[in-house]
């Protein structure tokens, strides 16, 4: 799975190790200094830092003690709680944190052979849809001999201090850290998609049947691995930090440790009257400071649960972070909850199974408005068909789509007075069947769905489309501006999702012998009313087929009636106008379908941008009356190739 680890600024693990072992001496490592410029860049230091190598801290030093547990880490003087948060999250999951810390006890210090001790660690990340391998020393900030920043409660054990270590050097300074988003360091752990629920738009908290509907998708979520965190966003920002009269923090991040039904009445006769809650239990970073309403540690409700059943639960009446709440009374709480989905794309599993698509792109700006990458979102329609375009096509009737849009992380641009996130969205169109080319006149009617534009790293949105061909724009919201991006788009079967380069058809020796297209006419048939009226025992399932030359375009089947709704659309280059562009109806059957009729339209068809109705023309069953139904279309044709 890791064949293709990337090593950041190219240091090589095994090569670095090996190196030193060889010239016996501990690495010190040369990409991130052990000095101020790798702690801050506009604050202040905390105190005199001395940078120490664990066993310059402690005896017996190791990665894990006791395993690895949410219960391991605690931040320390740096705003990255968030990043905390989602090392919680890490460590409830074996088979995550074996991927972020790979081979720990090749890399662990080994008291019978310390001669093999060569003070290099590495950890690997996900970093803009690669894998990356990134070395650390083992020097870390201390003042007064203490671990300045994300520590354990165990003081001889240090996996939480390297990781956040190796993900400072990532971002470029332990400084870049301070405020961020847990789903941020989730991805960046499992290469997960990120969905941003907000509780309170989504008003959860009276909506009962949405509660619902919310807690079996997190209980479900939870079950199999993914990873989840909340938060409290403040109304003001100088409330940051402010507790609530229930002990919960604005503006902080905790971890979702664990999803339960609890059923309460012990007896088996009382089993199915027994009352039913919905309780979720989460870990403040800071490993203290908890809820203490209703389900707190020590509240009276715990009376109605049994000794066992509050066993089974891990319950603990200490002031360690983790507690408790009924889902209810976090819905009324909390404002914004992320889910980290690890969506299963292997077939060698139970589970289902979804196809994943993911192509790179850049917003890239120019004075050419063909060339130009970067023209902004929605509402700048004379510049938005000039961003990155891609398509991809829905092959059931309907399909549950998941489109997860990334941006170059900015952190590590904070020291150079950037570092924020643009204003990143994305919106979705539906196309012809045919379409192989940018589009370049916007069709509103045909916008489908758009994500919510936000300044985060990633956006995210779950939808369901009907068959057909589409198109997804993603764009930065301003135009001009410039990024990188990657773009994951998550489907039942195979989407071919692919980026539309050409304008038009390419002029070459071929179309100078061919010819040229003179014409590109675009048609879409609205509806088809009316037939096969004369056979009522049963319902016809017609589709269509719609011809130019040497090009057909085939739509879905609609099942079981008489007048079949269609918005198919197909899009021609037309060479030779004497071509005519046929529509045909066909009914669906076991053995042989059945033609029903058919629309010829000849020559150059006039404009008409609104629905017209035109008679269907053709015989059904050979014993069987003419057909009598009716095609609705609507057809645009222009000389301008880059019009459509």
């Amino acid at each position: 799975m890791f064949s293709g680890v990337k090593p950041f600024k190219g240091q090589k693990y095994q090569e670095l190790k090996k190196e030193c072992l060889k010239e016996r001496r501990l690495f010190e490592d040369s990409e991130f200094l052990a000095g101020n410029e790798s702690l801050f860049f506009s604050r202040r230091l905390p105190g005199p830092v001395e940078w120490k190598r664990p066993k310059d801290i402690c005896d017996n030093p190791h990665l894990f003690v006791g395993g690895i547990s949410s219960h391991d880490l605690h931040q320390g003087k740096l705003g990255n709680c968030w990043f905390v948060a989602a090392c919680s999250c890490l460590a409830l999951q074996e088979c995550l944190w074996k991927k972020v810390i790979p081979k720990f006890k090749e890399q662990d210090w080994d008291a019978r052979r310390p001669e093999k001790y060569a003070g290099i660690f590495h950890f690997r990340f996900w970093h803009f849809g690669d894998w990356t391998d990134v070395v650390i020393d083992d020097r870390l900030p201390t003042i007064n001999g203490e671990l300045i920043f994300c520590h354990s409660n165990v003081p001889n054990e240090f996996w939480s201090a390297l990781l956040e270590k190796a993900y400072a050097k990532l971002a470029g300074c332990y400084e870049a850290l301070d405020g961020g988003n847990t789903a941020d360091a989730i991805m960046d752990f499992t290469g997960a998609v990120s969905e941003s629920i907000n509780l309170k738009k989504g008003n959860f908290s009276k909506l009962l049947m949405e509660q619902t509907k919310l807690f079996e998708d997190m209980l479900k979520a939870h079950s199999r691995g993914d990873l989840i965190s909340c938060s409290i966003v403040p109304d003001l920002a100088s409330d940051r930090q402010g507790i609530t009269e229930q002990g919960l923090v604005k503006g902080h991040a905790y971890s979702v440790t664990a999803i339960r039904k609890l059923r309460l009445g012990e007896q088996f006769l009382n089993f199915f009257r027994s009352e039913k809650l919905f309780m979720i239990r989460m870990r403040n970073p800071w490993g203290k400071r908890e809820w203490n309403g209703p389900w707190s540690d020590s509240s009276e409700e715990w009376q109605r649960v049994s000794e066992a059943e509050r066993k089974s639960l891990g319950l603990s009446v200490t002031d360690d972070g983790e507690f408790w709440m009924a889902f209810d009374d976090w819905c009324s709480n909390f404002t914004d909850v992320d889910i980290c989905r690890n969506l299963n794309t292997s077939f060698f599993s139970i589970r289902k199974t979804w196809e994943k698509a993911t192509v790179r792109g850049a917003w890239l700006h120019d004075d050419d408005p063909l060339a130009n990458r970067a023209g902004g979102c929605f509402n700048n329609r004379a510049t938005f068909l000039q961003n990155p375009q891609y398509i991809f096509n829905v092959k059931k009737e309907e399909d549950k789509i998941l489109i997860s849009l990334q941006q170059r992380d900015q952190r590590p641009y904070r020291r150079d007075g950037r570092g924020d996130n643009h204003i990143i969205g994305f919106e979705i169109f539906r196309v012809e069947l045919n379409r192989e080319y940018r589009l370049h006149q916007l069709q509103v009617q045909d916008r489908v769905v758009g994500s919510t534009y936000m300044d985060s790293r990633t956006v995210f949105l779950k939808t369901i489309l009907k068959m057909g061909r589409y198109v997804i724009i993603p764009t930065l919201f301003q135009p001009g501006d410039i990024s990188e991006f990657i773009l994951r788009l998550y489907t039942d079967v195979p989407s071919e999702l692919r980026e539309l380069t050409l304008d038009k058809p390419t002029a070459g020796c071929k179309s100078f012998l061919c010819g040229y297209p003179k014409r590109v006419t675009q048609l879409s048939v609205h509806s088809v009313e009316g037939i096969n009226r004369h056979n009522a025992s049963r319902n016809a399932n017609p589709y269509l087929i719609i011809k130019c030359g040497k090009e057909s375009v085939r739509s879905s089947v609609q099942r079981e009636t008489f007048d079949a709704i269609f918005d198919a659309q197909a899009i021609f280059y037309r060479k030779n106008l004497n071509n005519p562009i046929v529509v045909q109806v066909w009914n669906k059957n076991i053995l042989c379908d059945q033609f029903l009729g058919q629309v010829t339209l000849m020559g150059e068809p006039s404009d008409s941008r609104e629905l017209r109705t035109i008679q269907l023309r053709g015989m059904g069953a050979p014993d069987a009356p003419p057909v009598t139904g009716s095609l609705s279309l609507k057809i645009v044709s222009t000389d301008d190739l880059l019009e459509l």
